[in-house]
């Protein structure tokens, strides 16, 4: 057993989350982590309708009795999800965390505390973690620049952000980016951090809602085999290199403006890589964290391992370095 605050806090036996990801956190996956001890998350905009999010969150309590939470990230857009619905879901539904990200959460943080629901949030810079420390969130999960999706515009890799954070904040905090392991969640307490929360090595496992080929395509990936795109418009995101993602790089390095790749990065072609398996159909995301990854175990295999190997190498190797 390795247990932290963050368990204590949220509920949970391991100190392992499984963050929201867009088109994979449902409850088939989300109740395999429950299941297994640590913290999974339905993604809430994966489901077409608040109405939608609320038949999943009942879904996945047929398939667990153990903590689970929803994902809310909101974003700028034109015409916006109705995130006020989505969050009434949550609160209405007795959900008893959830992981916001994105924008700050302040706007919804008083309907939250009512309903009860502890707040996770996610950032990528220490400084929007002080804040949302100070705004009354529950804990804070860091995202370094290893890790997929928008990793922000600071390039802070967790070996300097999870410390830097650390030393500011005093709440429960989970490192997020490059962890897939036990060295990583061993490595992650050392540097101050409660936890891990992991996304591309969950999507590499057999629960996980996407095709066969995806999974196999991260066992043979490297460390090298991603891309990160919207640099140029300072609106990075890390994603699984590949014949659109190098296409999307080469256009805006040469000047492009977003509208022209706007059909190449529609949010529909990447979802029908998770679909069908046609690794060039669009956009997919995936960390680096994808070099350590070299099988595709189920979700109890993985988590067991972690939790049993961290244990190992804590009461093993380390305490064998102590003069």
């Amino acid at each position: 057993m390795v247990r932290t605050r963050f368990c204590d806090v949220f509920g949970v036996e391991h100190p392992i989350v499984q963050g929201g990801m867009q088109w994979v956190g449902r409850a088939g996956l989300v109740s395999a982590v429950a299941n297994a001890g640590g913290l999974g998350f339905i993604t809430a905009l994966t489901q077409p309708t608040p109405e939608d999010l609320a038949r999943e969150i009942a879904r996945c309590r047929e398939l667990t009795d153990k903590p689970f939470g929803v994902n809310l990230t909101i974003l700028p857009s034109i015409n916006p999800p109705p995130y006020t619905e989505y969050r009434d879901v949550i609160v209405d539904s007795g959900i008893p965390v959830v992981e916001t990200a994105g924008f700050n959460p302040a706007e919804h943080l008083p309907a939250f505390r009512a309903g009860g629901v502890k707040v996770l949030h996610k950032c990528t810079s220490v400084r929007h973690a002080v804040k949302a420390q100070s705004l009354g969130v529950d804990g804070i999960s860091i995202d370094g620049f290893e890790c997929a999706g928008h990793p922000g515009e600071d390039d802070v890799p967790g070996l300097v952000l999870i410390p830097a954070a650390a030393e500011k904040i005093t709440i429960p905090m989970v490192a997020s980016g490059g962890f897939g392991d036990a060295r990583g969640l061993v490595a992650a307490l050392a540097l101050g951090a409660d936890g891990i929360n992991m996304g591309t090595r969950f999507l590499a496992t057999v629960e996980a809602p996407v095709h066969d080929m995806v999974k196999q395509r991260l066992v043979e990936a490297t460390e090298r085999d991603t891309d990160l795109i919207f640099r140029p418009l300072r609106n990075t995101a890390r994603v699984a290199r590949n014949s659109v993602s190098t296409e999307v790089v080469s256009i805006l390095d040469k000047g492009g403006k977003f509208e022209d790749v706007r059909e190449l990065v529609a949010g529909a072609r990447g979802r029908k890589v998770f679909e069908t398996g046609d690794l060039d159909l669009g956009i997919w995301t995936a960390g680096l964290v994808q070099g350590l990854i070299h099988d595709i175990p189920t979700v109890a295999e993985l988590i067991e391992r972690i939790v049993g190997e961290a244990r190992e190498l804590i009461s093993g190797r380390l305490t064998g370095l102590l003069d």
